[in-house]
């Protein structure tokens, strides 16, 4: 299995389910393996540091549901977990995941993340549908920590998240379906 990464070759050993080794250069200047866990699964990528992890999921992982929209952290079209908390990726250098927990929209499966895609879909949120895996990551954050959230609330966790489309009260609306469809409390609290 091989492609391109800007323009340079890059080499896949498979090493497990996901664990990979992934060849290839984002700058051209340097190239150091940077080990974390990648949707549940250990990830070894072989890139320049300095990628931002944006790229380096899209790219070298090729996991593709992460967005690239702005390049500055201002849109959440970007947004993945990083030990649990909602992060831009397209900020983020791949360096600063290293012996880390990285989940993107593919590895979602807790219980917020399914309860939200589930209503995502029975409120047929998504009109163009660009920015909704950054929207779905920033709200399963939310619910992670807050099962029973107001208005206001979700106002202020979705505030970095850019719909174009203008989508906003549907998806306040499945938010507040998938709050409802879960516990209040979270089984570990």
């Amino acid at each position: 299995m091989g492609g391109a990464l800007r323009g340079r070759p890059v080499a896949v050993r498979d090493a497990g389910t996901f664990g990979c080794i992934i060849g290839g250069s984002f700058s051209g200047d340097m190239s150091v393996s940077t080990t974390f866990e990648l949707n549940g699964q250990p990830a070894t990528l072989d890139v320049d540091p300095t990628m931002p992890l944006l790229w380096a999921v899209r790219e070298a992982a090729g996991l593709t549901g992460t967005k690239f929209g702005c390049g500055m952290a201002l849109c959440g079209a970007c947004t993945v977990h990083l030990d649990g908390k909602a992060i831009r990726s397209c900020i983020t250098p791949l360096s600063t995941v290293a012996g880390r927990k990285v989940t993107t929209i593919e590895g979602l499966s807790s219980a917020p993340g399914k309860a939200l895609q589930a209503a995502w879909v029975n409120l047929q949120v998504p009109q163009c549908g660009y920015c909704q895996s950054g929207q779905i990551m920033s709200a399963t954050a939310l619910l992670e920590s807050n099962r029973a959230p107001t208005d206001e609330d979700i106002d202020r966790a979705m505030s970095g998240n850019i719909c174009r489309c203008a989508t906003y009260s549907r998806i306040r609306a499945a938010i507040h379906e998938a709050a409802a469809s879960m516990p209040k409390s979270r089984p570990d609290a």
